[in-house]
């Protein structure tokens, strides 16, 4: 079957890509089947799929980190074989890792030397690089300094230090795997200006991505992948977004959240007067107040940095306050004092973490024992003094078929499954514990579509049964669809209050700071009024 562009003819001048007959296998798990795919030279070409379809393991294939079991590579239009990642970089192709591969206290020079240092001296490397790198970011806009250390950069600058290692080593053909799965949406919008700048230079770009808007704005052709399949290859401007989400899940997906209003009853979470600082000593969240009630959304928006990150880990018991009062069900939380998230579990409290790696899972073990992390010691995982693991894994194989886990193993390493697979295994054990409250942290990063649907319902069936739910997102349609109140930070503080009818410039002018003289007062009178006030 040619899965090849239609109305293209594969005889003309060589693609920069093409993969022909491409299988792929681990164990029982076929992740590639008879994969086709053709890349015209310098366009920006989208590869999208839910999660766990075979984005990645097709790119990491190209790029040398796995070998195909059967199939072709041809890079120019020239068969190649590569078996590594130096083959692929030999080749002039580069790659964009969605967990960044950099040394986090090496500086941005040294990070782009690395493994290229190119000089016995290395003081010769390191005047060569420098020029070298000056140019790069001159002649693709892709500004950073040299000599920053890597873990005082922002993500959206960390990303550009991993671009500029591609182009460094030669890469005419950049593969970006959910590059905006880590960054605000400005910081989107500069990363697809330097790709279309890069494209206009004559690179050619393949962006792996679950974001469909994302796609329609800067790709010129789209491949969907749907269960290890390639199943279409369409011109971006000849496509919509409601038919690619119905090609990627097989089935029509609702784009927009479905929902009922509200019914807001007590107050389940009162935070007041709550101050945070950083490890710098820098004052990250200032004197911030506010309710959730049960049975609504609480929303908080906001540009990544302006201390919403801070706010939920003191709330969940993670991080330490400097002063303030948070109460739980009208039980005061001590969040100035030793920080107790175990004791915050069992008062109903849970947290799904916005960094799913380092703070909600241990990817070395398997899926059944990050299904209990936490709640370990209840007695429906004991026996006696140990583990009942027998019960473990018959509570694992229940979440996995409620949350629809792929692949359905609870034996697996959790490592081994895909981020939006990682992410419901997440929220499977925080929603499955019937809290009173949920904090949920950017519920949907780096997931596909179908799983967003799914994970937008389960949020709102958690309101519709009572519970009060505070979410965190840099994704301003996801905090309007699901909100029924929206709380905006700007440098640590609450800039304003608004319903989820608020419109994007509304919302955008809030988290630069810019709001109405007359809102500020108002918005804190309302923090602690009822729900049916609040939303006149």
């Amino acid at each position: 079957m040619n899965k090849f562009l239609p109305g293209t003819d594969p005889l003309m001048a060589p693609y920069a890509i093409e993969l022909a007959g491409i299988n792929k296998s681990f164990g029982a798990v076929h992740a590639n089947r008879d994969i086709d795919l053709a890349v015209e030279q310098g366009t920006i070409h989208g590869i999208i799929g839910e999660n766990g379809a075979g984005k990645s393991t097709l790119m990491s294939i190209l790029y040398g980190f796995y070998q195909a079991d059967s199939g072709e590579i041809r890079v120019g239009g020239q068969p190649v074989t590569i078996n590594t990642p130096n083959d692929a970089i030999a080749l002039g192709i580069g790659m964009v890792h969605q967990h960044f591969m950099l040394v986090e206290n090496f500086t941005v020079l040294e990070n782009v030397m690395l493994g290229a240092e190119g000089a016995q001296l290395l003081s010769g490397g390191i005047a060569r690089a420098r020029a070298e790198l000056e140019r790069l970011e001159r002649e693709y806009a892709l500004e950073v300094d040299p000599s920053a250390i890597i873990e005082e950069l922002p993500v959206g600058l960390q990303q550009r230090v991993e671009i500029l290692k591609a182009l460094y080593r030669g890469a005419e053909i950049l593969i970006l795997d959910e590059p905006t799965g880590v960054l605000t949406p400005p910081e989107a919008d500069h990363l697809f200006r330097i790709l279309r700048q890069l494209k206009e230079q004559g690179k050619t770009i393949v962006l792996i991505t679950h974001k469909l808007r994302e796609i329609m704005a800067v790709t010129d052709n789209v491949s969907v992948m749907r269960q290890g399949e390639m199943v279409a290859t369409r011109k971006t401007a000849e496509t919509s977004v409601e038919e690619l989400a119905e090609l990627m899940v097989g089935r029509r997906v609702l784009l927009r959240v479905e929902k009922g209003e509200a019914s807001p009853g007590a107050v389940k979470l009162a935070v007041e007067n709550l101050t945070v600082r950083d490890s710098r000593g820098v004052t990250m969240v200032d004197d911030v107040s506010f309710e959730v009630r049960a049975g609504e959304i609480v929303g908080i928006a906001g540009v990544a940095g302006n201390g919403q990150s801070q706010l939920i880990e003191a709330i969940a018991g993670i991080r330490r306050a400097e002063n303030g009062r948070v109460t739980l069900d009208g039980e005061p939380v001590s969040v100035t004092g030793e920080a107790d998230p175990a004791m915050l579990r069992t008062r109903g409290m849970a947290h799904v973490p916005e960094d799913r790696h380092h703070m909600g899972l241990v990817l070395q073990f398997e899926e059944n024992e990050n299904a209990i992390l936490g709640y370990h010691a209840k007695d429906s995982y004991v026996n006696g003094p140990m583990l009942d693991l027998a019960s473990i894994r018959r509570d694992a194989a229940e979440k996995i078929e409620k949350y629809d886990i792929r692949p359905p193993n609870c034996r697996l390493k959790t490592a081994n499954f895909s981020g939006g697979n990682q992410q419901k295994i997440v929220l499977a054990r925080e929603m499955e514990q019937d809290p009173a409250v949920l904090i949920v942290g950017q519920p949907t990063r780096g997931v596909d579509v179908g799983a967003i649907e799914f994970i937008h319902k389960r949020i709102i069936e958690m309101r519709d049964a009572g519970k009060a739910v505070l979410l965190v997102s840099v994704e301003l349609d996801e905090i309007r669809s699901l909100s029924d109140r929206i709380l905006v930070m700007f440098a640590g503080r609450i800039a304003g209050e608004r319903g989820p009818e608020a419109t994007e410039g509304e919302l955008g002018l809030l988290m630069a700071g810019v709001a109405d003289e007359t809102e500020a007062p108002r918005t804190k009178e309302r923090s602690t009024e009822p729900e049916t006030e609040a939303a006149e």
